[in-house]
């Protein structure tokens, strides 16, 4: 489509400069999902405290709680924009502090809201503002973060950094549902939804204090150094500045590429969320598990996830992002329905069940491990945060964000139980077909984007 797009970390930042900024930027994307994770784990709670007016049934409150949890997601496209312009314009520091304290901020604060019961409507309005919140630094987050990683990363290692971030997301999901495990443990069940629900949202108030600090420790990165020194010679030569700069692809190019990326994504979005999140209340709802019985499910697709995720990154710095991301939405579109229905066979032993969900997390983790730096090379220096945000934050809005809507809704109209392996089937499939439009150019030890677009 036009003008080459440089690999990001052409130039590095050192091995103690890279691993600083591996650190402070997946930081930051642990804290976002792990909230994102605990929302969903206590929806059916949330549900009850928070959308059950009296009269309402469980199941309106829940599809409620879950129009609440899109809700954010679509102002993740919203923050991509916002805050990767800022990225773009003034750096990848700068953002990546104002976004984890926005974040922190409207985390702790959902721990601290008064319920249904103490203010009557105003409740679902106060979860949802700060809902709203989270999804706009959210959408910040990624870009700015898959940025810093990716440009600090070795040229031929960006797979394995880009893959940090997706690690984050296990670990995040992981501390959130360990968090919840435990409460639901040693807190009985009126004590879990009087007041137990609201810890792990308080305890992101020192989490994203650690995370701030660590942040503000940062350096930019060299990357966005060469542009910004560009940008001021030619200031400096009249040449019109940024606009005029030849690292700026036509804007047709760039939101070409990112309608690709987002497809390219959607099956890693959708699956994701699926098997990850939406997992524990499709349970309980559908196929009558006990809580403590959803979330020992949800712990083991999480750690299907996480074993996964780096090697399949490092693996894609081998032989090229497109056939292990292909491998994975491939395996998705052909195992979702049987892994499903080994879950709903009552005679089914525990231990085969366990093992189909540690599977069903293992295979988004060979899409969720290269995906980032798939999305990173993609796009130049010059738009990078913005592009590559708001790719993720579009796939991520219509098939992360509606998948807990769409599915609780589906199910309760068609009655099929079904439905989650239909939706994650069906939206891998077609990011395998995105996928298959994937060019790479190779150069030794490593693989990178030649063009916007491609």
């Amino acid at each position: 489509m036009g003008s080459p797009a440089p690999g990001p970390g052409l130039r590095g930042g050192g091995p103690e400069r890279s691993r600083r900024a591996l650190v402070a930027g997946s930081v930051g994307n642990f804290i976002e999902w792990y909230e994102f994770g605990v929302y969903g784990y206590f929806a059916t709670v949330i549900a009850a405290r928070f959308f059950t007016p009296e009269g309402g049934s469980e199941v309106e409150a829940l599809v409620r709680t879950y129009a609440s949890f899109a809700l954010a997601f679509f102002f993740r496209p919203v923050g991509a924009a916002l805050f990767g312009r800022l990225g773009d314009r003034v750096g990848r520091r700068p953002v990546l502090i104002l976004v984890i304290a926005l974040m922190t901020a409207a985390t702790t604060l959902i721990g601290a809201l008064p319920t249904y019961d103490t203010v009557g409507a105003l409740a679902p309005w106060l979860l949802t503002f700060l809902r709203v919140l989270q999804g706009l630094s959210a959408g910040g987050e990624f870009g700015g973060a898959v940025s810093v990683m990716t440009e600090f990363a070795p040229p031929d290692r960006r797979g394995l950094y880009g893959s940090w971030q997706s690690f984050t997301v296990a670990l995040g999901l992981l501390g959130g549902a360990g968090a919840a495990a435990l409460l639901a443990t040693v807190l009985t069940g009126a004590q879990l939804n009087s007041w137990g629900w609201r810890l792990p949202f308080l305890l992101t108030l020192p989490m994203g204090l650690g995370a701030l600090w660590l942040r503000l420790r940062l350096d930019e990165t060299p990357s966005f150094q060469a542009l910004r020194a560009r940008r001021a010679e030619q200031a400096d030569a009249g040449a019109g500045g940024e606009e005029r700069h030849p690292d700026r692809p036509p804007g047709r190019a760039v939101a070409r590429a990112i309608a690709l990326g987002a497809g390219r994504v959607m099956g890693w979005a959708a699956a994701g969320y699926t098997f990850l999140v939406v997992l524990p209340s499709y349970l309980q709802s559908s196929l009558n598990a006990t809580f403590q019985q959803a979330l020992v499910a949800t712990v083991l697709a999480n750690l299907g996830f996480a074993v996964t995720i780096l090697p399949a990154g490092l693996l894609s710095d081998r032989i090229g992002r497109r056939p292990v991301m292909l491998a994975g939405a491939l395996l998705v579109t052909v195992l979702a329905v049987p892994l499903l229905d080994l879950l709903q066979d009552a005679g089914t032993s525990h231990l085969l069940k366990g093992a189909a969900v540690f599977a069903a997390g293992a295979v988004v983790g060979l899409m969720a491990g290269p995906g980032p730096a798939m999305l990173s090379e993609m796009f130049p220096t010059s738009v990078r945060h913005t592009g590559l945000g708001l790719a993720y934050a579009l796939s991520n809005a219509v098939f992360s964000g509606c998948a807990g809507l769409i599915i609780t809704e589906t199910v309760e109209r068609t009655g099929s139980v079904d439905i989650p392996a239909y939706y994650a089937a069906a939206t891998c499939a077609v990011s395998a077909l995105a996928l298959l439009t994937l060019r790479e150019e190779r150069t030794p030890g490593a693989t990178r984007r030649a063009q916007v677009g491609s």
